[in-house]
């Protein structure tokens, strides 16, 4: 990951990795800000997330708590959205998905919308091929960007495959680090399952809405 950048008037944050955009895909600027001793704020300026900190933290209080704060703002974006409205979140990762799918699938998969849902459970990601809309489960808000790339890809895949076939899997072989990301998607669900500390109702999987 890569260092957030400053508001123009706040000091350089510390030199921790904090990640340059949400797991939705939007841009990070992290404040720094010398009146501030105990809190952490964090909020949308037009689609950019800003999330402002006590100027004395240091580079590993910074990446705990942008990454913490960053996931807190996007279930409560998601939460305040609701059903048929788009969430300042969403237009991001609209434009992380074509971003994926001309990389990785040669920009054939094409959806009509990508956005996030708090009303996913038991499941990952779904795709409705016939109207060519794919819903991410907010469970993935803090996610490394790579896990939730993988979740995307899974699901852009199937408006060219509907089914999990071998022709399915054929169009993922381009996929980054997709083997860990199963990993470790699989390892969040089993602690889950066990009412280990891995996210509250994490999903359990990416079965696929198929209806019409």
């Amino acid at each position: 990951m890569t260092k957030a950048k400053s508001g123009p008037s706040d000091p350089a944050p510390a030199s921790g990795a904090v990640p340059l955009r949400t797991a939705s895909g939007a841009p990070v600027v992290v404040r720094r800000s010398a009146r501030r001793k105990r809190t952490v704020s964090a909020n949308w300026e037009g689609g950019t997330a800003v999330v402002a900190i006590p100027a004395h933290f240091t580079a590993a209080q910074e990446l705990h708590w942008v990454e913490r704060m960053l996931a807190k703002l996007e279930a409560r974006t998601v939460r305040q959205a609701g059903p048929g409205r788009t969430a300042p979140g969403d237009d991001a990762l609209m434009a992380r998905a074509a971003a994926l799918s001309q990389r990785y699938l040669g920009g054939r998969a094409t959806p009509l919308s990508v956005r996030w849902v708090s009303n996913q459970r038991s499941r990952w990601g779904s795709c409705t091929p016939s109207r060519r809309t794919i819903r991410l489960s907010n469970q993935l808000q803090g996610m490394p960007e790579w896990v939730v790339d993988y979740v995307i890809l899974h699901e852009l895949a199937h408006l060219l495959v509907p089914s999990h076939s071998p022709a399915f899997w054929a169009e993922l072989a381009g996929c980054p680090r997709q083997e860990e990301a199963k990993a470790f998607l699989n390892g969040v669900s089993y602690a889950t399952s066990r009412g280990l500390d891995a996210g509250a109702n994490a999903g359990t999987g990416m079965d696929d809405d198929v209806e019409e």
